[in-house]
């Protein structure tokens, strides 16, 4: 992979702190550190992975939990790596489930003792296999806002990894923040078919932009090497974009794994099961994720109508549709 197309560690992890800084008062920490354990099933670098690694060496920094990962975890081995974390006497594993969901439950029923708390598209199970969402769509819906209002060729185009409920969910949200100022954009879709390749993902939007696109969503890390490379605006997802990319990438959709990591951390510390559904920390009403963007690059009556929106969102007189069907 080369080095334009990849992004260093260090930027996205510092990025991937954007959002949930710890929110636990001093009392509420034990005297003596978590044992945790990170299985990522891509490298760290991924920008959805960043997200869980900044979150969790953040608290290893601040003395709330040790800390140790696993990257690059293949599906056929991730069980296996589930199962040797139980064994070292690790108290909370994060991860994925995505890929393995049936074989991570039956990994957490055999070890009744240790806190499973995993991305996931499905439902938690059991007292010790909890499941979190990455719900970054109200961020989308309001970059989708001002990409509407931005594009002169009425097409604007997301590349996403694979069409799990929480992709789709997040590209149809970028989709319809387009059409509720523009009715009259065409979206385009494409997905790479895995969740780490940023060449492929460059090659995806350069499609899009030859179709007609001139905005693309990243849903996957490599979209915006495409728009820089033909010159038009990107929108990012997950961790600002913006620093590496400044005359692309105009707007993010955030996400911050830290206040769910907070509670579950919480919830191992008091005893209490862990067998829920996490995802609710990680909305924007709770301040769990957010949009940014460089403020003057889209119209400024398209600004103000995005924040007004934002603040629906917040105050919760406003809900980003869920969408989770596979785009058209």
């Amino acid at each position: 992979m080369t080095n334009d197309l990849r992004m260093s560690r260090r930027a996205l992890i510092a990025s991937g702190i954007a959002l949930g800084v710890s929110t636990l008062a001093p009392g509420a920490r034990a005297a003596t550190p978590l044992k945790v354990a990170g299985i990522h099933a891509s490298p760290v670098e991924n920008a959805w992975n960043s997200c869980l690694h900044a979150a969790l060496q953040a608290a290893a920094k601040e003395g709330m939990i040790e800390y140790v990962f696993s990257e690059g975890v293949s599906g056929t081995d991730y069980p296996r790596a589930m199962r040797e974390y139980a064994e070292q006497g690790h108290k909370l594993v994060i991860g994925e489930s995505y890929a393995v969901e049936k074989e991570a439950r039956q990994v957490a029923a055999d070890y009744p003792d240790t806190a499973f708390v995993l991305g996931s598209s499905g439902n938690e199970e059991g007292d010790n296999f909890g499941v979190f969402g990455t719900w970054n769509h109200d961020g989308a819906y309001l970059a989708g806002m001002l990409a509407g209002k931005m594009t002169k060729s009425n097409v604007v185009g997301s590349v996403g990894a694979i069409p799990i409920p929480e992709v789709n969910m997040l590209i149809n949200a970028f989709a319809e923040g387009v059409k509720a100022v523009n009715p009259d954009a065409k979206h385009l879709t494409s997905f790479i078919g895995t969740f780490f390749d940023p060449p492929k993902a460059r090659e995806a939007g350069l499609a899009q932009i030859d179709a007609g696109a001139d905005i693309l969503f990243g849903e996957r890390i490599g979209t915006a090497d495409a728009a820089k490379e033909r010159g038009i605006k990107a929108v990012g997802s997950l961790i600002d974009y913006t620093p590496r990319y400044p005359d692309t990438v105009f707007a993010n959709a955030l996400w911050g794994f830290r206040p769910i990591l907070n509670a579950a951390v919480a919830d191992v510390q008091a005893g209490k099961p862990v067998g829920k559904n996490y995802t609710a920390f990680g909305l924007m009403k709770e301040g769990g994720s957010d949009i940014v963007y460089v403020k003057g690059v889209a119209p400024a009556e398209a600004e103000a109508a995005m924040e007004k929106v934002r603040a629906d969102i917040k105050s919760g007189a406003f809900e980003v549709p869920k969408n989770m069907d596979e785009p058209k």
